[in-house]
C-alpha cells in the first residue's frame, strides 16, 4: 500500500485504524464517533462511521425494547448480522483508501471485541477501542431526552412511550454489559475509556502518531449539551468598497448591528445563560461585540484573525487581476489551497484553527465573532461539509448563527438582524466589489 499524505502534511504509511465504540446506550457513542469522523475529514483524514444500529434497521426499523433482551435468539441473530455487515463494508472501504474506519455500536461483550479485533488484525488494520462510561444520571437522562427525539429508532412516537421503551432496552444491555477488562483477558488492548464526560481518562497502549492524535482529541471533547454561535462583524469600510483584508473599521451600518447583535443573543440564548465571546484581534470583530453584557466573558484570539491576504491586502478583485492575473486565476481554480504570495492559503487557516476547535469541544456555550473565511472553516466543521468547497460558501453579515451539535447531526439557526449590508460572496471569476450568491449556494 503507498503511503499517503493528508491535509495537515502529515504521512501515514500503511494506516488503517478502526476506531471501535464501546459502551451502553445514552453514553454518547454516536455522538463521540459523528465527532471524532467529522474532525479527521475536516483535516482531510479520511473517515467514516459505520453505524450498526442503521443496518441493524434494514431488517428491524423501530424494535422494542424485547428485541434486545439476550433471550431473544431471533434478536441476536439479526443484531449480530447487521455488525457482520457492517464491519465487512468497513473492510472494503479501507481497501478502497480509508484511513479512519470508525465502528459505531454498543460492542459490549468481550466476545464482540475479540471478534471485532480478530477480523481486523487479519486485515492489517489497526484497532483502537474507545469507551465511554457515565454512572452521571443527570446526564444519560439528558441523552435519552435527545434519543427520544432524534434516534431514527422512535421517530414519530410518543415521546414518553419512546424514554419508557428506551430505558428497558438499556436494561437489556446492562445484563451483559462488560467494560473493557483493563487488568486481565484485554489487558492488551489498545484503548481510551473517558468516564463520566473526562472527569477521568485512561489511555493504554497508543502505538502511533494518527491514534495520538485521535485520542487527544477524543480527550478534548465532551457530550454536555451546548451550542456555538456565530457571526462575522458588522459590515466594514472595506466591504462597501469590495477591498480584502487590512483592519479597517466597522460602516454606520456595521455599528448599527454592533448595537443590535446584544438583542440578537438575548432571542437566542437567554438572559440567564452564561456565554463566553471570542473574537479576533482586529478592530471590526472587537467593536462588533463591544456592546454585549458585562458579564460575559471576551477573550480575543490571533488565530481568529481573517485570513492574510499577503501582497494583496486592501486590495479589491478587480486589482488583484490587473495585478497578478496569474494569482487571480490560480486561486479561482483551487481556491482552498491556493496561498496569497506572502499570505495564506484556506488550508493554512484551518491548520491555525485546529487549537481553536479543540478548545471549542473542551468549552460549553460560546459565541465567536469573527471574518468571512474563518466562520467558513469553523462552519464546515460542524455541518461536517468538505472543507474543499468552503471557500464558496455564503456567510452573510448580520446573521447570528446558532449550531447545536447532536448525535445524529448538528441543529442550525438563523437569526436575521435586518439590517441591510454589502454582500461579499464572490464567484468564480468575478471581479464584482458586491455579488449576489449564485442560486443553490449554501
Amino acid at each position: 500500500m503507498p503511503s499517503r499524505t493528508n491535509g495537515v502534511g502529515v504521512q501515514a504509511e500503511d494506516t488503517r485504524i478502526c476506531v471501535v465504540m464501546v459502551g451502553l446506550p445514552a453514553r454518547g457513542k454516536s455522538y463521540i464517533a459523528q465527532r471524532a469522523q467529522r474532525y479527521l475529514q475536516w483535516l482531510s483524514i479520511p473517515a467514516q462511521t459505520f453505524n450498526v444500529g442503521n443496518y441493524r434497521r434494514n431488517d428491524a426499523p423501530q424494535p422494542t425494547a424485547d428485541f434486545f433482551d439476550i433471550n431473544n435468539p431471533e434478536g441476536e441473530r439479526t443484531r449480530r448480522a447487521a455488525a457482520e455487515a457492517a464491519v465487512a463494508d468497513m473492510l472494503a472501504w479501507f481497501r478502497s483508501g480509508g484511513i479512519v474506519g470508525i465502528l459505531d455500536a454498543t460492542n459490549s461483550t468481550l466476545e464482540r471485541r475479540k471478534w471485532v479485533l480478530e477480523v481486523c488484525n487479519e486485515n492489517g488494520v489497526e484497532v483502537l477501542f474507545v469507551e465511554s462510561k457515565c454512572d452521571d444520571e443527570e446526564l444519560i437522562m439528558a441523552n435519552i431526552r435527545d434519543v427520544k427525539t432524534t434516534s431514527p429508532d422512535y421517530r414519530g412516537q410518543d415521546p414518553e412511550t419512546a424514554a419508557l421503551d428506551f430505558r428497558n432496552r438499556i436494561r437489556n444491555y446492562e445484563k451483559v454489559y462488560c467494560t473493557i477488562d483493563a487488568e486481565g483477558k484485554e489487558s492488551h488492548l489498545t484503548y481510551l475509556k473517558i468516564m463520566d464526560v473526562g472527569k477521568q481518562v485512561i489511555i493504554s497502549r497508543i502505538r502511533d502518531y494518527l491514534q495520538s492524535r485521535i485520542v487527544y482529541y477524543l480527550m478534548n471533547l465532551h457530550i454536555r449539551p451546548r451550542s456555538v454561535w456565530l457571526s462575522r462583524h458588522g459590515e466594514s469600510l472595506y466591504n462597501i468598497d469590495g477591498r480584502i483584508g487590512g483592519d479597517t473599521l466597522l460602516s454606520p451600518r456595521g455599528e448599527q448591528y454592533a448595537r443590535k447583535l446584544p438583542e440578537l443573543v438575548r432571542k437566542s440564548v437567554g438572559d440567564d445563560r452564561p456565554l463566553t465571546v471570542w473574537t479576533s484581534t482586529l478592530r471590526r470583530t472587537i467593536a462588533t461585540s463591544r456592546f454585549l453584557p458585562d458579564h460575559y466573558n471576551q477573550l480575543q484570539w490571533k488565530a481568529l484573525d481573517e485570513l492574510d491576504s499577503g501582497v494583496c491586502d486592501g486590495l479589491t478583485y478587480q486589482e488583484i487581476k490587473d495585478r497578478y492575473p496569474e494569482d487571480f486565476a490560480a486561486r479561482d481554480e483551487d481556491k482552498y489551497n491556493y496561498r496569497y504570495r506572502g499570505g495564506e492559503s484556506y488550508r493554512d487557516v484551518v491548520i491555525r484553527l485546529e487549537p481553536i476547535i479543540m478548545e471549542l469541544e473542551r468549552s460549553e456555550d460560546i459565541l465567536i465573532v469573527t471574518h468571512q473565511a474563518v466562520l467558513r472553516c469553523i462552519y464546515a466543521y460542524f455541518m461536517k461539509k468538505d472543507q474543499s468547497k468552503s471557500p464558496w460558501m455564503n456567510v452573510p453579515l448580520h446573521t447570528l448563527i446558532k449550531l447545536t451539535p447532536g448525535a445524529y447531526g448538528t441543529e442550525e439557526v438563523r437569526y436575521e438582524a435586518n439590517i441591510p449590508a454589502v454582500s461579499t460572496w464572490r464567484g468564480k471569476g468575478s471581479t464584482a466589489k458586491h455579488e449576489n450568491p449564485a442560486p443553490g449556494v449554501m
